[in-house]
């Protein structure tokens, strides 16, 4: 039996614990992770767990439990679950995450709740999961992880030109100490004082402001795999737009052909959840909560897409009207205003950082070919499909 794959339901594998934080424990700079059911992970100053373990959520909005894998010290939210194998010759922590990878959609499917989808102990201690040989599973895991390593690797490095980029912006354009700026004089304008030669220029004299629109539903002929159809969900946590959830079909995207925006475009949410930003990388559209900017001079992006990001405050300001939903529409949009260097300070920090810039997007896009393989790969991998010989 022990060189056999088994089928097992969970409640006979791990046992579930709980934390006891509520949310709000969260620390900037803690000293220590705080798992929650949020995708990111927090921090916080106390631990209450050092282990290793798998985290899973036990409740979300939308059904979609975050899942991770960790080794050490940390602290918990009273509805994450903390999940360790009962019995680790049985079953390998590492293996067991990788495991309920695949199973999340059914657990969303199974979960309970109207406004919040909850996870209930009886769900899971009946999820079943296939459970190969010890030597298998730490050759799973092993593989998997690999991948993982990588992706963690080029995150690394993505965090690290991000950063670069974003304290030399925040020295030039925020502190106004760019190269030779000792040599000019501060003078008046309508948003403080700001280094001679430099101006308060609107979005709009950036490029082409253009909002977004939703072809017709009710035709299936404007929906397919040609155009990328941007969403805000599209953007959260991405500088660049890699992939969206819907596509347009050319019939669909011809249908509005003024709305198409080229690579390079700077995309901004303002509708419901205002002021994410992000640059697409191929000709799409998006729907009309976002309004994007075509620019008429390139070497303006990465500069607008970091004072796009900073004025985040700004634009929630004007959006704010009284109604549920705050709304910045494309007038509001189109004249706020900024603070802008003059051309070649601008032109020297964008030959700085369009480097950094284009690694980043390089990076983004190895990430994603090696989460693709890792993802075909690893339904394959937990079935058996892929005949993994003990040596």
């Amino acid at each position: 039996m022990a060189n056999e794959w088994r089928t097992a339901k969970l409640g006979e594998l791990v046992a579930f614990k709980t934390g006891k934080l509520d949310s709000n424990a969260a620390v900037p700079d803690g000293d220590y992770p705080f798992f929650t059911c949020s995708q990111d992970t927090l921090r916080t100053n106390t631990f209450s767990f050092d282990t290793e373990c798998v985290l899973l959520a036990g409740n979300n909005a939308n059904g979609i439990y975050p899942l991770k894998y960790f080794n050490g010290k940390f602290d918990a939210y009273q509805r994450t679950y903390i999940v360790r194998p009962r019995d680790t010759e049985v079953l390998t922590t590492k293996f067991l995450y990788y495991a309920l990878r695949p199973k999340l959609s059914e657990l969303r499917n199974f979960s309970t709740g109207a406004a919040t989808k909850f996870l209930t102990l009886t769900i899971l201690n009946e999820t079943a999961i296939e459970v190969p040989p010890l030597p298998v599973q730490r050759r799973i895991a092993g593989i998997l992880s690999a991948y993982d390593e990588l992706m963690e690797n080029s995150q690394r490095r993505i965090r690290l030109l991000e950063a670069m980029a974003r304290a030399l912006y925040r020295e030039w354009f925020v502190h106004f100490r760019f190269p030779s700026h000792e040599k000019l004089p501060r003078v008046g304008s309508p948003l403080g004082n700001i280094p001679k030669g430099w101006q308060v220029k609107s979005i709009q004299q950036f490029g082409t402001v253009i909002t977004g629109k939703t072809p017709s539903k009710a035709n299936a002929d404007f929906y397919g795999n040609d155009v990328p159809f941007v969403k805000t969900p599209d953007m959260h946590g991405n500088m660049f737009i890699l992939g969206t959830s819907d596509c347009l079909s050319t019939a669909g995207s011809e249908s509005q052909a003024n709305k198409t925006l080229p690579a390079g475009s700077i995309c901004v949410s303002c509708i419901g959840t205002i002021g994410v930003v992000s640059i697409t990388t191929e000709d799409c559209q998006t729907n009309q909560q976002i309004n994007s900017v075509v620019l008429a001079n390139p070497a303006s992006r990465e500069f607008l897409f970091l004072r796009l990001q900073d004025s985040k405050q700004t634009l929630e300001n004007l959006g704010a009207n009284g109604a549920t939903m705050g709304n910045v529409n494309k007038g509001k949009f189109e004249a706020m205003e900024i603070v802008c260097p003059s051309d070649d300070v601008l032109v020297r920090y964008h030959r700085l950082v369009e480097p950094m810039f284009s690694e980043i997007l390089s990076l983004f896009r190895q990430t994603q070919n090696l989460r693709r393989t890792r993802d075909l790969l690893l339904p394959r991998l937990l079935s058996g499909q892929v005949n993994l010989k003990e040596n």
